[in-house]
């Protein structure tokens, strides 16, 4: 064969030959055009490369390549396979929040920790009521009852816990 002996011109009938059946065979194992070129050239590759190797007593010349590509198809099917388990392993194991979760969750935590804060300057004749009505959802009836004092006085301190509170958080509200 005088492929083997590294004649480009020999090695170019070969190609113009066998080309198509092997991608023929590459196509049936992988279903994909694109994937059975690549195979395809990765198989005719291997066989200039090997070709010194190949010995006519072992079989056919086509069929040695034809082998070749169908182990090339296969290998290629495999690796797939592989590469997508090894995606969805990872995906199940790690779940990787959205950018824009990320970015609320922390802006929520600096928001908390700012109200926080302005809540401990109020006064606690302030603080109680706002407390009450925010964080534990008491009417304003309800928070009298807690407090025993009027109605009147529970709207009035929460107005100005509320006005404070504004003017403490600033650009929040």
């Amino acid at each position: 064969m005088s492929v083997a002996a590294g004649s480009q011109e020999a090695f170019a009938r070969l190609y113009d030959a066998v080309a198509g059946p092997i991608y023929g065979i590459a196509y049936q194992v992988l279903q994909d055009p694109a994937r059975a070129e690549e195979v395809a050239q990765e198989v005719m590759l291997e066989v200039w490369q090997t070709a010194p190797r190949y010995r006519p007593e072992s079989g056919h010349a086509m069929t040695w390549m034809m082998t070749i590509a169908h182990h090339r198809a296969v290998d290629s099917v495999r690796t797939a396979q592989r590469s997508a388990e090894r995606e969805r392993v990872v995906s199940q194991r790690e779940p990787t929040p959205a950018f824009d979760d990320v970015v609320e969750a922390v802006e929520a935590l600096g928001e908390r920790e700012r109200v926080r804060s302005c809540l401990k300057e109020l006064t606690v004749e302030l603080r109680q009521p706002v407390l009450l009505a925010y964080y534990r959802g008491l009417t304003h009836t309800e928070i009298a009852s807690a407090l025993s004092l009027p109605p009147g006085t529970v709207k009035s301190r929460l107005r100005r816990a509320l006005t404070r509170l504004r003017h403490c958080l600033g650009a929040l509200w």
